[in-house]
Order: C-alpha cells, then structure tokens, then sequence
C-alpha cells in the first residue's frame, strides 16, 4: 500500500499557488531532468483529468489519448512530445503566474541578456537570492501586480526551487535562461559545443588580438563563425543570437567573464 509521501499531488490548478505548482512538479518530473515526458506526463495527465472530472480515467481509453492529443498542442510550443515547466506553467492562475510575467516582460533572449547584466551587479557570472529578489521586484512593478515582502520572498524562494539545478542558492546564466520560451533560449543552441576552460581560454586568445582582455562585435563574428566550422553547425543559426551575445558587452566591448558564462560548460565563475 502506497504511503501518503507516494500520494500523486492533488491538482486543484485553479487554486494553486507558484509554490505548490513547484511541488506538482517535482512529483511528476520523477527523474529530475526538467521535463515531463513518457510515463511521467501520462501520469501528470491522468491526475489532471481525474482533477477536472472528479472521477477516475482510463489511460487506455480513445478519448484520453484524444484529450492528451489536444493537451500537448496547446502547451507543447516546441512540438518535442515532451513538456518543460514554463510550458506547463501555463496552468497556473494569473495572479500566481510570475512566469508568465517574465515572458511578457523579458520575452526575448536579446532582453533577457540585457537584464541579466543589470541584475548581476558584482560581475560574479551569478544572480544570487538578494539580486534575484531586486529583478523579481522591478518585475512585479512593471507588471502592475501588487505584491508584499512575503510574497516577494516566496517568489523569490520559488524561483530558486525551480531553477537552482545544484542547490548553491544562486542562479548561473543558464539556470535562469530556463525563464525564456524555448525558441528563444539560444543558450540551448550552444549546448553541443560549450567549450572546457582550457579550450575557451585558447579560442578568447586568439581572438583578442590586442590581448585588452575584450572583443568586439566583429571578433564576436570571426569567433562565431569558428565555433560552426569546427562543429558543423549553420553559421546564420549562431549569427542570429549574437545581438542577444552582445547585450552582455559593455559599450560594445565583450569581456572574457561575459563570453564564458555562455561558451563554457564547466565555468571557474
């Protein structure tokens, strides 16, 4: 018999607050990946449906498989028979969904760059709880939404449970690009070829000429360019997120700290 931890989270979604979204998900995301998928989201979907009715499904039956059909065409953007938590946020009630907000707000990854370099203040590669709570907090505000410190700070904590893959209570670059929608998210682009410290630090010497410590955008196009020959990659791909790149430079000039929190996979930062 099942214990009450093994218990399936009761899915009430149009009450439910960011921080029991986060609970929700954790429970279905079984293995932890950053996804639903496979025996996880028909799992997640039985429970929604048995949510919604009131009653018990069949998993087996045409009209569940047409219903989950019809479920991952609306919340599935980017077609991959799998769903990643800013898809399924989705669900959340309005005035809970400050995922949502962040889309509208920081929709693109050009602006997303831009943002993460005005909130990590100290150039740590980081956005720690305190620089977090100050983005969460501009956020809200441009957003219209009323909000109190408690609820800033659940936020704030939310944000971290969701997105702080290694508990260190911080959030890397990558971590937070996870608020972006998928097709916006060049970081993924470069998940394939993220470089070694060492390799990185070969491929920013050689591009920095001058050896002042920065590029710029048309060192940027030479790098970029490199990166796809050596890894068989569609230069025009890589060459669309550069503004996005560049949005971390300061007046033009990208510094090596700014170009390894995206290139490198194993950061000393």
């Amino acid at each position: 018999m099942a214990t009450q931890a093994q218990q399936p989270p009761h899915l009430d979604l149009a009450e439910i607050t960011a921080a029991q979204f986060i609970d929700i998900w954790k429970h279905f995301d079984a293995d932890g990946n950053g996804y639903i998928e496979g025996t996880e989201l028909e799992n997640f979907f039985k429970e929604l449906e048995t949510a919604r009715r009131g009653a018990g499904v069949d998993p087996t039956h045409a009209v569940f498989k047409e219903k989950m059909k019809e479920f991952m065409a609306n919340f599935d953007k980017n077609a991959d028979g799998r769903i990643e938590m800013s898809e399924l946020a989705q669900l959340l009630p309005t005035e809970e969904n400050f995922l949502l907000c962040f889309r509208e707000f920081v929709g693109s990854s050009a602006a997303f760059m831009a943002a993460w370099r005005r909130y990590d203040t100290d150039r740590s590669g980081y956005i720690e709880s305190n620089e977090l709570k100050g983005f969460l907090s501009d956020l809200l505000k441009k957003a219209n939404r009323n909000y109190d410190d408690k609820k800033l700070n659940e936020y704030t904590q939310t944000i971290l449970r969701m997105f702080d893959l290694n508990g260190d209570g911080k959030l890397g670059l990558s971590e937070m690009a996870r608020l972006l929608p998928v097709q916006e998210n060049f970081l993924l682009t470069f998940e394939g070829i993220r470089l070694t410290v060492k390799e990185f630090d070969s491929l920013f010497t050689f591009y920095d000429k001058d050896g002042n410590g920065y590029i710029d955008e048309q060192e940027l196009d030479a790098l970029l360019k490199d990166l796809c020959d050596k890894n068989k990659m569609v230069m025009n791909r890589l060459l669309g997120y550069k503004k996005s790149i560049m949005a971390l430079s300061d007046g033009g000039k990208l510094y090596r700290t700014e170009l390894e929190i995206v290139l490198c996979r194993d950061s000393t930062l």
